[in-house]
């Protein structure tokens, strides 16, 4: 069974102790406050957890891929029955308990919901998207071209989708300005209004 190899738990165990260790240092640092004051909107706070569960996964899941690929390390591929398990697989399977959780919704930001469990499916969902992006190629092509020419369509996928998280963590005041900017110049926004939004 593939679960009870330790190359299983390689990821998710760093991946894991990377955000574990970024969410201590900010809950017990001076940053804790900081970063109430500057995510007391949801939206924007949940969007930035998804950006940081995101790009940590990039950076471990390529770094281990690495050094598969280079035979650095006590990294091996996951196999189960003779087939290699590619990464995607277990974002898919990630992804689908998040959406799952949000059906039901556990952690999606409600008064009723907790936060610190929207916190983490926030950070799941950034780790899963991560794990699947990071295959698009495979799943474009529909074999494995990981590591030749057409791999490059994952780097242009997950640039893509990281950039998205990231405009909507950091650029929402932004984009609403130009909106309201917009509105106003084709008129359905009166000036007077446009004076309250630049507050």
């Amino acid at each position: 069974m593939p679960w009870t190899h330790r190359a299983f738990w390689v990821a998710p165990l760093i991946i894991a102790g990377i955000l574990g260790l970024l969410s201590l240092a900010v809950y017990l640092s001076k940053l804790r406050r900081i970063y109430r004051a500057r995510f007391a909107e949801t939206r924007r706070e949940r969007l930035f957890l998804a950006s940081v569960g995101f790009f940590t996964a990039v950076v471990v899941v390529r770094g281990i891929t690495i050094a598969i690929h280079n035979s650095i390390g006590p990294f091996h591929d996951v196999q189960m029955h003779g087939r290699h398990i590619h990464h995607l697989v277990w974002g898919i399977l990630l992804l689908l308990l998040v959406g799952y959780g949000w059906v039901l919704e556990v952690g999606n930001g409600s008064e009723q919901s907790r936060h610190w469990i929207g916190r983490l499916m926030c950070l799941l969902f950034g780790v899963a998207a991560a794990l699947t992006l990071d295959e698009f190629a495979l799943w474009l092509n529909l074999r494995d071209v990981y590591w030749e020419r057409q791999g490059r369509e994952s780097f242009e996928a997950m640039a893509a989708f990281g950039a998205l998280l990231s405009m909507g963590a950091a650029g929402k005041p932004f984009f609403a300005g130009i909106a309201h900017e917009l509105g106003r110049a084709v008129g359905i926004v009166k000036t007077s209004d446009a004076a309250h939004v630049r507050k």
